[in-house]
């Protein structure tokens, strides 16, 4: 529903317009508008530039992306998990922590501008290689260099592609996989040899010789022995015949673990910048590529802090069974910058804008972005850090409660202090219940949320593999029947749509017109409707509804 460079959006979509659309395409005659560029501001301070296409376009484009989709999804590299299905920020976290046991230098790397930097001749030449669809290539060569209007002002796209488009992720991936090959086939095969570290000689002496004084009586010396080689590593970390080289992408950001000395880590960076430089036409942004030691260090990685655990003490099946494995942690930084939002002066406060909503609107929405946050640092072994943000917004909450009706924040805590039982035991929350008649009361709690470290957290992305697809969707259904829901003709049918159901009410009153009750009761955004019935909805004047009496059925 958000317009482009032209007023077309999905309302009043019709099979009319796909058949005139399908008909531009079939004689190259279709021409992509300039998206609108918007700037949204960055942590950094700075602004990140975004097209906005029009309706046409983005209906386009999404046919494309399915088509690109299905042929290059099977051929992109496991080790890529940026805008794919069923993959996502927690799947390359969640490999990294399980894969990249021993890892000694962090090399994070980050390209500068990627999606304004991206080659227009290069990707078609990437394409090239496995489409040989001329036409198709040049409607993806008309789309690249299609411009942007900002402040209504032309400007030619010579290089880059539009962030913000539908199609742009997909392409950038299809950039992207050739550097993924390079790794996987070039660097990774170089820097990766040996099976195992060799044994090291001081462990082993320490560890025969307390083996020894076990057998002959000599507890005392032999526990001290024993204290002694649970502090040197069992193999020689300086094994020149072993390295471990290993790779992860997440859209332009990617970071290789090594195994091996930090000048080899620095070749490793210097053929990549290399390699990004002459074949693909990009630079790594200087200040954000990294080489970071792993145990001294954090590597920062999808807002993830990643180091490596060391500690003598953890035995486990009489054995350290934590060291040299990833450990992946919240940093403090976020968690400050989360509560920055909620506090004035290092106080949490009251949120002003929110006071107009009603108090079930007000704790859903503090908890949904709580839970937000605590779901994604899921992974994060220190997890039980976000007690202090809990604590932030429940304050800020409870003010927020008491400054709309005027009361203290003691008097709040007692009118919504709330007990519920979870999985992992009673849990005291903050709770409001909305009654209603002949239903179920509505219920919105904040807090709740166990703060408890798991792998088994939610990949982003993996509520598609519980999605089953059972045909056409219903609004295809009802599009494809050609008859109006209001009159009943079979003429000129169209798609009434709005952006959001609560545009159907009328400052918190429920809606009047007939079409709007209509609407509410089926809770769809959409209305299939003739043409003569679709402009008399948007003129305001009253529509032929066949009963007067709205059921809600389909």
């Amino acid at each position: 529903m958000t317009p482009g460079v032209t007023p077309d959006t999905v309302d009043g979509m019709s099979r009319e317009k796909i058949k005139k659309l399908i008909e531009l395409l079939r004689y190259e005659r279709y021409r992509w508008n300039p998206v609108k560029r918007i700037y949204i501001p960055k942590k950094n301070g700075k602004q990140r530039p975004l097209g906005i296409p029009s309706w046409t376009d983005k209906l386009l484009q999404e046919v494309i992306r399915l088509l690109l989709e299905a042929y290059y999804e099977p051929q992109f590299s496991g080790q890529s998990h940026g805008f794919r299905p069923n993959r996502g920020c927690h799947t390359a976290l969640i490999q990294i922590k399980k894969v990249w046991h021993g890892t000694k230098w962090f090399i994070e790397g980050d390209i500068r501008g990627f999606f304004d930097g991206i080659c227009h001749s290069t990707m078609l030449n990437i394409l090239g290689q496995s489409i040989r669809d001329n036409r198709f290539l040049r409607l993806i060569q008309n789309l690249l260099k299609a411009g942007y209007l900002e402040d209504w002002k032309y400007s030619p796209t010579e290089v880059g592609a539009p962030q913000g488009s539908i199609i742009s992720p997909l392409l950038s991936n299809i950039y992207l996989n050739q550097l993924d090959q390079f790794v996987e086939e070039k660097l990774m095969p170089e820097y990766t040899k040996g099976k195992r570290r060799r044994d090291n000689p001081a462990y082993r002496k320490a560890c025969d010789r307390s083996y020894y004084c076990r057998k002959t009586g000599k507890v005392e010396e032999a526990k001290k022995l024993e204290a002694r080689y649970r502090e040197l590593p069992a193999n020689d970390p300086y094994d020149p015949e072993y390295r471990r080289l290993r790779y992860v992408r997440y859209a332009d950001d990617f970071l290789l673990g090594f195994a091996g000395p930090k000048t080899e880590a620095e070749q490793i960076k210097a053929r990549l910048k290399e390699y990004l430089n002459n074949e693909l036409h990009l630079q790594l942004s200087e200040e954000k590529t990294l080489i970071t030691h792993a145990a001294t260090d954090k590597a920062r990685f999808l807002g993830y802090g990643l180091t490596v655990s060391q500690c003598s003490t953890k035995i486990t099946n009489r054995r350290r069974s934590i060291n040299g494995g990833i450990a992946l942690r919240v940093p403090p930084d976020v968690i400050k910058d989360k509560c920055r939002f909620y506090m004035r002066h290092n106080k949490p406060v009251h949120r002003k804008e929110r006071t107009h909503n009603s108090d079930y609107d007000i704790i859903c929405q503090y908890q949904s972005e709580y839970r937000g946050i605590v779901q994604y640092y899921q992974l994060g072994e220190n997890l039980i850090w976000l007690h202090k943000l809990y604590w932030v917004m429940q304050n800020s909450l409870l003010k927020t409660l008491a400054h709309k009706y005027k009361m203290s924040v003691s008097k709040v805590a007692r009118k919504y202090r709330a007990t519920v039982d979870t999985p992992h035991g009673p849990r005291k929350c903050i709770e409001v219940q909305v009654e209603r008649t002949g239903k179920p009361n509505l219920i919105a709690r904040f807090g709740g949320i166990p703060l408890k470290h798991s792998l088994e957290a939610l990949a982003v992305g993996q509520h598609n593999l519980m999605r089953k697809r059972f045909g056409r969707t219903e609004l295809i259904q009802r599009l494809l029947a050609e008859k109006c829901e209001i009159c009943g003709s079979t003429k000129n049918i169209e798609v009434h749509h709005i952006k959001k159901m609560a545009n159907l009410k009328q400052k918190g009153r429920m809606p009047k017109a007939d079409w709007m009750i209509l609407m509410a009761a089926r809770h769809r955004k959409t209305l299939v409707l003739c043409r003569k019935c679709h402009r008399k909805l948007h003129a305001g004047q009253p529509l032929p509804m066949k009963s007067k009496r709205v059921t809600g059925e389909p």
